[in-house]
């Protein structure tokens, strides 16, 4: 059950919310660095202002974060509720996020293939929890690589659930306001408002895509009809130029077959239409599948 934290003790812990110790700026707050009096390092995450959707948005991140316990999600570990701005504490994970790695044009060097392999299908699990295996259905609804988080050894958690979704059993799904992030926004969820779990398999495909090419999933530097990355993606397959569009060095002759597979899992994750995307359950076992052939080829 999430701890309840003494305003003061969040203050000492970021040394009242220094500057020095920003490690990221969500869509909800700012994230700071921050050491408990046991030592423990945690990310504190402070609301930017308080108008009560984000309150409410607060809320529901707590409820949502104390019924999920799983490796591969960040885990909630108290809050703070005596400040005029709420607070949550997490897990500390100290090797930045996907979108970082995968983008920074200062990286030393590029994610090796078996990694990324290894991150999509911890990622890909954890959705399955979310959507099939936790206690009521949870649709995260801001599924990006931004969202992903890394540590030392490149094991994925997924954060930020301030837009998630709790499922009633008997529904599939919720009619809501469109939220999310472009580049990664399900078309069919932004032309009717009705959000289904096929909408997190949408984002997740984006991912993969980021994943295999390296390149940002909304662009303003690529030409019009290139500036989405999953358009430009599929067009590229369609016209046999799957291997062109590629990250450079990542493609081996001994990866080539899994890479392949990889893309058009991707590709089935990108249909334009929810029903026919697989569910993040196959998603998985078939990620899981990959993994193995190159394991065992």
């Amino acid at each position: 059950m999430a701890q309840i934290f003494p305003a003061e003790e969040l203050k000492k812990a970021t040394e009242n919310y220094d500057e020095r110790l920003i490690i990221g700026n969500g869509g909800y707050g700012t994230v700071f660095k921050g050491i408990l009096p046991n030592n423990k390092v945690v990310a504190i995450k402070k609301s930017k202002v308080v108008d009560q959707s984000q309150v409410e948005q607060f809320i529901n991140e707590v409820v949502i974060l104390s019924q999920i316990n799983h490796r591969n999600v960040v885990k909630l570990i108290g809050c703070c509720l005596d400040t005029e701005v709420p607070l949550l504490v997490y897990e500390f994970v100290n090797n930045g996020t996907l979108f970082h790695h995968l983008h920074d044009e200062n990286k030393a060097s590029i994610i090796p293939w078996r990694i990324r392999l290894r991150i999509a299908t911890e990622t890909a699990r954890a959705l399955t929890y979310l959507h099939s295996d936790a206690s009521t259905s949870i649709i995260h609804r801001d599924v990006k690589s931004a969202n992903i988080l890394l540590d030392d050894n490149y094991t994925a958690k997924v954060s930020d659930f301030g837009a998630s979704r709790l499922v009633p059993i008997d529904q599939a799904e919720l009619a809501t306001l469109v939220q999310g992030t472009f580049g990664y926004l399900d078309p069919e969820y932004m032309q009717t408002s009705r959000l289904t779990q096929k909408s997190d398999v949408y984002s997740f495909g984006v991912v993969l895509v980021e994943l295999l090419t390296g390149k940002k999933a909304l662009s303003f530097q690529r030409s019009e009809e290139e500036r989405s990355l999953s358009m430009l993606f599929l067009s590229n397959l369609e016209n046999k130029r799957l291997f062109k569009i590629i990250e450079f060095g990542l493609l081996t002759k001994e990866n080539k077959m899994e890479i392949k597979k990889f893309a058009i899992l991707a590709s089935k994750c990108l249909n334009l239409k929810g029903e026919e995307r697989p569910s993040m359950k196959e998603v998985a076992m078939e990620l899981e599948g990959i993994w193995l052939t190159e394991k065992h080829p």
